[in-house]
């Protein structure tokens, strides 16, 4: 089956110079940008499937927040002997 795609004097040339440089025709050019804008999209990753895999060892961020920093701050002045 033969369509007729109706493209602007400057989108013509412009498409045909892309095919051109890729070195295949302009035909060939337009099926593959089509047939690239029709792949299925991949499914969105789910971030979900990364709960539950670790183990934070009974820490509490949310609860222990200012006391986890001044411990970590503490640790590296003691690392550098201050």
């Amino acid at each position: 089956m033969r369509t007729m795609i109706v493209l602007s004097d400057n989108q013509h040339a412009l498409a045909k110079r892309r095919a051109s440089q890729q070195g295949i025709s302009l035909s060939e050019y337009i099926r593959r940008l089509v047939a690239r804008d029709l792949e299925e999209a991949a499914p969105a990753w789910d971030p979900s499937v990364i709960f539950g895999l670790f183990d934070s060892g009974g820490s509490d961020i949310g609860a222990n927040k200012q006391a986890m920093i001044s411990e970590a701050i503490d640790k590296q002045f003691a690392d550098k002997g201050l």
